[in-house]
């Protein structure tokens, strides 16, 4: 079935319908013996819904892809095989000839090509798809003469194809470029995860970007897509019972280099499954306790809702998210600052050579950014990887032995790797194969380095916001934002300037009809010859109070310019009233009850007790703050003043200077302060701080006293004749400014 004379497989093409009541089926083959049925020999009962994809019917064209088993036969072990299929449909009243099965409105058939390798997946893909839509512009399915024929060149090239064909690796289709844009630096973490061998599931509505996405990401480890033999079940291992430990190498030789270092990592093989489209009548054998590991792709949503018990991790290519369920798996997948460093410098070769109209090519036409380019630094990646592990398990092996030192190698170079993801892979299936067949000594052949080793810099933490602001789509988003922000601010600048235009033009219209009003009603008292209203004349009511209130200043500047020519309020510096105390005796002041027959002048030395901490007291009157501070001062020294040292002061320090004596003013409902005795004189000091003595009266002319309660009135008979005057022309001028009719504007 299927080979020719010297066992090569021959590839077979079929034609898969899909019937109104029996579903989707095999019509009819070509390249396999007449009266054979390879469906039925091979018990390939999956392959009319494998070659049929669910969704097919929403595209005109769509392509899957996927695995066979392809059983034992004599001397022939178990292998895989490969389909690719070619789906496409038309409206049933296009055909030619519509036959009695035909009770739909549409047809949907798919051509089907089943090789043995998909190495050339990429120029059959576009051969197919020729062949496909050429039968359906015939518009008669009978008529197979086109398949036949397109059958009949693929034999005759499988028949030319010598020894070396098997070493190219053909990845025509298999766009890494398109996977690096999409996913960016969780490209590498897709990467590490499949040499994990974790159950990864991939979900997609259109099937053909679902299995190449598949396709590129294997086709990052050298040499894989040649060894996908065992990929079709769990149970072939025949790629390990082959295996040669390698004892030569010729460095010149690429291929060789590889094989040497152990390359490809087999992924696929005992109790691992491969399958680019996965139908949900094979989530049997995804359950089943021997599978231990795979990577499948499915269009079904129902498998989106059933996630954690078919995958350890899911892949969204229609949302473009990873979501990992596995704790265990989230952590050994968190890359290092080298990983960061290395998949971002990829990302932004693809990004900065990125071509919409042509994907899968740069648009410098240049290497960097070029599939080539992105394969070959995953290659370098990987050569780097395991001769760092080989590094990392000698140095374990050999801690306690100091000959065993590695003198040109600073510290273990498989940390910049991530820790954690090695200790995960050395419990995989394809690190025991790797770790078995390999040298202990590889890291002699390549440097066992990270090939961005070190630690984060400030260039990759610019080089990751960059990233995310292009990930978030600021830039887009903040563009709407303007615009939305510019047609408001707009819309709010006209809603405001025809408010503020109405508001204007209403206080207008109310202030000419006032004015209007004002006019017409001082008219009507002329001509009646009444006085015009007070409300009328408010300029005059203004110039009357403001003219009174000038002529009470003036009256108060006129009786100070007296008390200075008098010597009154002149100060004295604490060293010349030191001095005269010295040279003079001072007279104490005696408290005494009874008042004093005379005043005392201004010139009388009085003693005047201030604390020692203060050079000098003045009492501020327009001062609330200095006169409350003045409350908690006890005056205990004794200040002299005399005339011959008086000094002129301004107009505000003269006011502050001026003699006056306090008069308590008691609450209402207070009692009245009782007249101080002898035996009450400390009481009656302590109650009134600010006073010297008990009794008031008893105070000297010159001596300043002040109270929050107090108000200061003359304090001498030469002052009271001027007191009076200036009481007089306060209370005229405020009778004045009450009776006068002022406008309440």
């Amino acid at each position: 079935m299927g080979e020719n004379t010297s066992g090569v497989f021959v590839p077979l093409v079929t034609v898969v319908g899909f019937h109104h009541a029996r579903g989707p089926e095999v019509e009819t083959w070509f390249g396999a013996p007449e009266g054979s049925d390879p469906a039925v020999e091979n018990e390939w009962s999956l392959l009319p819904f494998m070659a049929l994809s669910d969704g097919a019917h929403a595209s005109t064209e769509d392509f899957s892809y996927f695995t066979l088993l392809r059983p034992a036969r004599g001397s022939t072990p178990a292998t895989s095989l490969f389909g690719i299929s070619c789906t496409r449909q038309m409206d049933a009243s296009q055909l030619l000839t519509r036959p009695a099965d035909v009770t739909r409105s549409t047809v949907q058939k798919a051509v089907v090509v089943i090789a043995n390798s998909p190495q050339q997946f990429g120029m059959l893909r576009e051969r197919l798809s020729v062949v496909t839509t050429a039968w359906f512009a015939q518009r008669e399915f009978t008529d197979t003469e086109i398949l036949r024929r397109f059958q009949e060149s693929l034999r005759e090239e499988s028949e030319r194809e010598d020894v070396h064909e098997d070493e190219r690796e053909g990845y025509l289709g298999m766009s890494l470029r398109e996977l690096v844009k999409e996913f960016r630096w969780q490209t590498l973490v897709l990467f590490k995860c499949c040499l994990l061998q974790p159950k990864m599931l991939f979900f997609g509505s259109r099937c053909e970007r679902l299995c190449m996405m598949q396709f590129s990401l294997i086709s990052l480890i050298p040499g894989l897509i040649r060894n996908l033999q065992d990929c079709a079940d769990p149970e072939l291992d025949n790629y390990v019972r082959n295996l040669e430990k390698p004892t030569s190498l010729r460095t010149s030789d690429r291929n060789s280099l590889l094989n040497y270092m152990g390359l490809p990592l087999q992924i696929f093989g005992k109790g691992s499954l491969f399958g680019p489209y996965t139908p949900l009548q094979q989530l049997d054998l995804l359950a089943d306790y021997g599978t231990k590991s795979y990577i499948v792709g499915s269009t079904n949503s129902l498998l989106l809702q059933q996630k954690d018990r078919y995958s350890d991790i899911l892949i969204n290519l229609d949302e473009d998210t990873i979501n990992i369920t596995s704790s265990s798996l989230r952590s050994a997948l968190s890359l290092s600052a080298a990983d960061r460093r290395w998949i971002d410098f990829i990302t932004q070769a693809v990004n900065d050579t990125w071509d919409e109209s042509n994907p899968g090519r740069p648009k410098t036409m240049g290497y960097v950014g070029s599939e080539e380019f992105i394969r070959l630094q995953f290659e370098e990646y990987l050569l780097s990887l395991i001769s760092a592990v080989k590094c990392h398990n000698y140095i374990v092996n050999n801690a306690q032995n100091p000959r065993a030192v590695l003198p040109h190698i600073e510290s273990d170079p498989a940390y910049d790797f991530g820790m954690d993801w090695i200790d995960a892979w050395s419990k995989s299936e394809n690190y025991h194969i790797w770790e078995k067949f390999t040298d202990s000594h590889l890291f002699d052949i390549v440097e066992p380095k990270h090939p961005c080793a070190g630690s984060l810099t400030i260039d990759d933490v610019q080089r990751r916001i960059a990233e995310q602001v292009k990930e978030f789509h600021l830039d887009e988003r903040f563009a709407v934002g303007r615009e939305v922000i510019g047609r408001n601010l707009q819309a709010g600048r006209e809603k405001a300037s025809t408010v503020f235009n109405k508001l204007y033009a209403d206080m207008e219209a109310l202030r000419e009809s006032q004015r209007r009003k004002h006019e017409e009603a001082k008219r009507e008292a002329e001509a009646n010859g009444q006085p015009a209203s007070p409300a009328h004349d408010q300029n005059g009511a203004r110039q009357t109070v403001t003219s009174k209130a000038g002529a009470y200043i003036g009256s108060w500047g006129a009786w100070m310019g007296e008390k200075r020519k008098a010597g009154w309020g002149r100060t004295v510096s604490t060293n010349s009233l030191k001095k005269e105390k010295d040279s003079a005796p001072s007279t104490p002041v005696r408290v005494s009850s009874e008042k004093p027959a005379t005043a005392v002048t201004p010139a009388t030395s009085i003693d005047t007790v201030r604390p020692s901490t203060q050079e000098s007291y003045q009492e501020n009157i327009f001062d609330a703050e200095a006169n409350s501070q003045s409350k908690r001062t006890s005056r205990t020294d004794v200040a002299e003043v005399h005339a011959d040292h008086a000094v002129p002061l301004t107009f505000h320090q003269v006011v502050d200077e001026l003699p006056v004596k306090t008069q308590p003013q008691a609450p209402h409902d207070a009692a009245p302060i009782p007249e101080p005795t002898a035996e009450s004189e400390p009481a009656t000091e302590t109650a009134l701080e600010p006073s010297v003595s008990a009794t008031r009266d008893s105070e000297p002319a010159s001596h300043t006293g002040w109270t929050a309660d107090s108000t200061p009135i003359i304090g001498t008979e030469r002052d009271t004749k001027s007191a009076e005057d200036v009481a007089e022309a306060v209370a005229e001028a405020v009778k004045a400014a009450a009776t006068s009719p002022v406008s309440p504007w």
